[in-house]
């Protein structure tokens, strides 16, 4: 699967990794519906540096489509509550 994380570019990621990315994600909408924007932070952090650490970037030249998109890490809980889906970040 390939991923985007916006403002930095993409990453190939094996469906593999997706259980400990759906944790990430479950633990990031909890944080969100509850306000805890500390918990969020970190928690949005943790997520990114899992995809980064997990998957494997594509050239900046690719012109891949993206099956997911990831907010940057600079990212503000309003502006992640607008793309947020009722499964979270990542669908499944």
């Amino acid at each position: 699967m390939i991923v985007r994380i916006m403002g930095e570019g993409q990453v190939r990621l094996a469906d593999s990794h997706f259980t400990e990315l759906n944790r990430l994600d479950d633990e990031l909408l909890a944080e969100m519906e509850s306000g805890d924007e500390d918990g969020f932070r970190r928690t949005l952090g943790a997520l990114l540096d899992a995809v980064r650490r997990l998957g494997t970037p594509l050239p900046d030249d690719a012109l891949e489509p993206s099956e997911l998109i990831l907010p940057s890490p600079d990212a503000s809980l309003d502006e992640v509550r607008d793309i947020l889906s009722d499964e979270g970040l990542i669908p499944g």
